[in-house]
């Protein structure tokens, strides 16, 4: 995936970068490349037409009109270059704009024939400092991403048309203590400076686990989800100058995602005891609030592998007692309990770091059974859970 500029630039340097990557030679922007050193072609296939161009943040900031247009131009020449290409063209910078919604509806009704996604970012945060709230948050991660289905949907149907855009989640994860850090002025270019070195705790891994389970749930029409960022920056990895690497408590949720969530995802019909959360505006103003009504204290995916197998992504939200789960799977052949696996902490703030990088790690659930088709859990409150059935 790269970006290109359409703020300072248009469709013309958004051309010749795809030229400079993807053609394999002959022309001067592809020759360009192999003077560099890079004979053969990046090949690159997943192209986002800007980034966040609805933000005042942005230098060169558009209206939904100025960019669809400038878009819609753009995608014609890229393909041209590269017919093979896929598009992304940006929606909402979050739920929260107060474009949202007539933004994207008036950047599809330029962009619709010309793209394959549309994409959308969210930051979970707790400024509020309300756990229960901060664990409800990703329910209106789910929102956000339904929301944007019906109205790419909606400007399909105007057009009778067939066709379905895709989501392109390309940046997500928890992000608000390092939010509005300013890099310290440096009469040069520095080499690799501490930049938003977010520590993350007990209590972030499972609003990020709950992030995991909401794109699992959304598979069929979010095809790209990116995390932001993987090393050192907002990051499940960190690492010191000169020192070692270790694993921050948001890895395992993403690790755990990427081994067991591959297959097919399965809509799981959840009953559940619910709460009700208040959450606030991502920017940081405790003032603004959502309300999150009828939150399940379980959240779950439930993905079925091509061998048969099942996985199950489980997040008790309840902050005071254990969940008893039961699962039917009785349309499964027989499964035996394969990987059962607990993230959590008596302390939700507990972090890992340097000296101590093994504080929060998964260690066996112990209280899992499986019996003619159906699972029975204890969940310990405030957990991650991961239960891995493999195929007899």
């Amino acid at each position: 995936m790269m970006a290109v500029n359409l703020g300072t630039r248009g469709g013309d340097a958004a051309r010749n970068l795809v030229e400079y990557c993807n053609h394999p030679g002959g022309t001067a922007w592809s020759e360009l490349r192999r003077k560099h050193g890079w004979q053969t072609p990046h090949g690159i296939k997943l192209w986002c037409l800007g980034n966040e161009m609805d933000g005042p943040w942005q230098i060169e900031q558009k209206s939904a009109a100025a960019y669809g247009v400038a878009a819609r131009e753009a995608a014609k020449t890229m393909r041209r270059v590269d017919p093979s290409i896929e598009l992304a063209v940006c929606g909402s910078s979050l739920r929260e704009m107060p474009s949202f919604g007539q933004w994207e509806e008036t950047v599809l009704e330029h962009t619709f024939d010309h793209v394959d996604y549309i994409s959308i970012h969210t930051y979970l945060e707790n400024y509020g400092q309300d756990t229960a709230s901060f664990l409800a948050s990703t329910n209106l991660m789910d929102s956000f991403i339904e929301e944007v289905v019906v109205l790419a949907d909606a400007v399909a149907a105007k057009r009778r048309s067939k066709k379905r855009l895709m989501l392109s989640f390309d940046e997500w994860n928890v992000w608000y203590r390092t939010r509005n850090e300013v890099a310290p002025v440096v009469d040069r270019w520095p080499v690799a400076p501490p930049i938003l070195e977010e520590i993350y705790t007990m209590e972030d891994a499972l609003a990020f686990g709950g992030a995991c389970i909401s794109l699992l749930n959304h598979a069929d029409r979010v095809r790209v989800a990116c995390l932001a960022q993987l090393v050192d920056v907002i990051a499940p990895i960190m690492t010191k100058t000169g020192g070692g690497a270790w694993r921050q408590t948001i890895f395992f949720p993403f690790a755990h995602m990427s081994r067991f969530g591959r297959g097919r995802i399965l809509r799981a019909q959840v009953e559940s005891e619910a709460y009700y959360a208040s959450y606030n505006n991502p920017d940081g103003r405790l003032a603004e609030t959502f309300p999150v009504p009828d939150v399940p204290y379980l959240k779950i995916a439930a993905v079925a592998e091509q061998g048969g197998g099942l996985s199950l992504f489980l997040l008790n939200r309840d902050l005071k007692q254990e969940m008893e789960v039961s699962v039917e799977a009785r349309s499964f052949g027989p499964l035996t309990v394969h990987e059962r696996l607990e993230l959590r902490h008596d302390d939700l703030m507990a972090a890992n770091t340097e000296n101590t990088p093994d504080k929060v790690k998964p260690a066996p659930l112990q209280s899992v059974a499986f019996d003619r088709g159906r699972l029975e859990a204890r969940l310990k409150p405030a957990s991650w859970n991961v239960i891995y059935l493999a195929a007899d």
